[in-house]
């Protein structure tokens, strides 16, 4: 047999083409495995060894030519020297073996070759991304990890193998492998298109585990929204029936409030019947929201408003502004002013007033448009109410009570604690114009400035004592006692209407208890409860000025029911035609009641609609245009009526 020529191996062929990893449905990894490697090589060494044989009996021929050899040589030095003819036989016979061992190794590669998986690469031993058990857990092709479907290209089908797999992806697959034959990526057994086989199955249910959780989620936000909302509706029901409880003793209340209120009307009538020189006014309307006087005049309730802990008030009836003191109900227990607007309850501004103001006892309108109050701070304040601040103060020697100016010049006045009372130029504060001493060291809890018949400027005021009259132009000057009260009655309201001086209504409450000898006419002063339980009897006093002098006599007194803590105000209403109404808090009726002060023959009062809690305070005031307003206040609530 010809010898074969030995040239240099051909180098296996690509096992994976290009377009194999630039296809977007394969994503193969690489793994280089030393076990596989070991056994390719155990695999031609008994290929080799088989043919081993055969060369071993060549060789035993070899030695016997080489035991023949005179220098004992090895048969391939004696063939390549050419010395006798069994070593060439020899020769022939092992070139033609060696050319038997080249075909079975090239057969040997195509077989691997054959036998090579989807993401088979430079090595032999490749294994695929796509594990068996990962594949046979999902419910989608493991190729494209996308859920196939019962029909159409990506319908569920399966090969020889038994491995499942979308059909499009297999076909994709083949189309690659040039549509002859390709390995499965799973097991790497080759298959064909017609190996291809359709599974027809009932339903492709694919799980979602995300939609299960969303479900499970919404169970439950269901269940706890349900707790929910059975607890609101134990909540609300309970409030309700805490309500209803409420609102039962409530009218159970108001009920018997109703007629202890009329008891004590008509035990007060029957008192009022053996009084010397007193009048009682029986009522002419009911305590609703208007009522009407002696002159046709009408209250009709304009804004009524809810406050904290209000103190004094004032009007402001030409910008329609209400300007009232309180406190803040939280720790610290802060001063505030609250500007109210008169013709709606919702335009409400709290100020912080300044620190160390503390409470304040009297505020009123100037004629600018400004205000003045005064305080147990010790200080006569000025507030703009255009910048909602206050724009000046000035010191008092005593903690003030009350306070007053005089339109007609920039002067201010405060009367203080210890009685007396105190002048200030706005122009000049840092020392007082005029500081007078009063009768006594009673506070000067209500002070007016006026003018009296000569047009001259004067301050009236009041204290426990009684009804004072002042002239600051007599620095040294002593007030002058208008009526005097006694050591049994104390003056705790005056009502004017300034300018005027002319007209008073001084308000009065006993001092200590009566004695059990006392006559009839002294029953009013008794400071025993009433039936109801709030507030004691006492009178009021008019006061007008005799004639043209400087004198004044106290006309008239009727009885009602006063505080017997505090010095609340009171308030003349002008009617025109010299007629006038006299307001003032009733402690039985925690209201306003209004009577003509002309006409007490005709015994009438009226009501205004009562708070919760008595009242404090009574302001009076008219605009430019005529309209006339009333304000009451208590600690609870602001009223406003209109005046027709």
């Amino acid at each position: 047999m010809p010898l074969r020529s030995f040239g240099r191996r051909r180098s296996p062929p690509s096992i994976i083409q290009d377009e194999f990893f630039q296809d977007e449905f394969f994503d193969v990894q690489v793994n280089f495995s030393d076990a596989n490697e070991d056994d390719q090589e155990a695999t031609e060494e008994d290929e080799e060894g088989s043919d081993g044989e055969n060369s071993d009996e060549e060789g035993s021929d070899g030695e016997s030519s080489d035991e023949e050899g005179s220098d004992g040589e090895s048969s391939d030095e004696e063939g390549s020297d050419g010395e006798s003819s069994d070593e060439e036989g020899s020769d022939d016979e092992g070139a033609a073996d060696e050319y038997n061992e080249e075909e079975e190794e090239e057969q040997q590669q195509q077989q691997q070759q054959s036998q090579e998986s989807i993401g088979e690469g430079c090595d032999p031993t490749v294994q695929a991304r796509v594990s068996p058990a990962a594949a046979a857990e999902r419910q989608a092709c493991p190729v494209c990890m996308e859920a196939w479907t019962a029909q159409g290209a990506h319908r569920i089908c399966c090969i020889p193998c038994g491995h499942v797999y979308g059909r499009s992806c297999l076909e994709k697959w083949l189309t690659q492998r040039g549509n002859a034959s390709a390995t499965c990526p799973q097991c790497g057994k080759r298959f064909s298109h017609n190996d291809i086989i359709n599974l027809y199955a009932p339903e492709v249910s694919v799980p979602n585990t995300d939609l299960e959780k969303e479900i499970l989620y919404l169970r439950g936000k269901s269940e706890s929204l349900e707790e929910k909302v059975m607890k609101h509706e134990k909540l609300l029901k309970d409030i309700n029936e805490k309500l209803l409880k409420v609102t039962n003793t409530q009218k159970r209340q108001i009920m018997s409030e109703q007629r202890l209120r009329d008891v004590d009307s008509s035990k007060r009538q029957k008192m009022a019947e053996y009084s010397v020189g007193m009048t009682y006014l029986k009522p002419w309307t009911s305590a609703t929201a208007d009522c009407s006087s002696s002159n046709g005049s009408q209250f009709f309730l304009q804004n009524e408003l809810p406050l904290d802990g209000a103190r004094v008030m004032a009007i402001d009836a030409f910008n329609q502004i209400i300007l009232a003191s309180g406190r803040v109900s939280s720790v610290g227990q802060e001063h505030v002013f609250s500007k109210i607007n008169m013709l709606s309850s919702h335009e409400v501004r709290r100020i912080q007033l300044p620190p160390g103001t503390k409470a304040v006892r009297d505020m009123c309108i100037l004629p600018s448009g400004s205000a003045i109050f005064t305080s147990l701070g010790r200080k006569l304040s000025s507030f703009s109410m255009t910048t909602d601040s206050v724009v000046l103060q000035c010191d008092l020697p005593s903690p003030g009570w009350s306070c007053s100016a005089d339109e007609s010049s920039h002067q201010i006045c405060a009367g203080l604690q210890n009685g007396s009372l105190i002048i200030f130029d706005i122009r000049q504060t840092s020392r007082p114009l005029h500081s007078m001493a009063g009768l006594s060291t009673h506070p000067v809890h209500t002070l007016h400035a006026v003018i009296d018949n000569k047009s001259c400027r004067k301050f009236v005021s009041a204290s426990s004592t009684g009804s004072c009259m002042w002239d600051p132009d007599v620095n040294q000057g002593r007030p002058k006692l208008l009526v005097g009260t006694g050591n049994q009655l104390v003056c705790i309201s005056l009502a004017c209407t300034p300018p005027s001086s002319d007209l008073l209504v001084a308000s009065f409450r006993a001092k200590v208890d009566s004695s059990q000898n006392a006559t009839a006419s002294q029953v009013y002063l008794s400071p025993t409860r009433t039936v109801s339980g709030r507030g004691k009897l006492g009178h009021h006093a008019l006061i007008r000025r005799a004639g043209n002098s400087s004198c004044f006599t106290q006309e008239r007194t009727w009885c009602g029911h006063v505080s017997e803590v505090r010095m609340p105000k009171s308030a003349i209403i002008p009617c025109g035609n010299n007629q006038h109404l006299f307001a003032y808090g009733d402690e039985s009726l925690r209201g306003v009641r209004i009577w003509p002060l002309s006409s007490f023959e005709m015994q009438m009062y009226s009501d205004l609609k009562p708070h919760q809690e008595p009242i404090l305070d009574i302001r009076y005031a008219q605009d430019s245009a005529g309209g006339r307003y009333l304000g009451c206040l208590s600690t609870e609530r602001l009223q406003v009526f209109r005046i027709l």
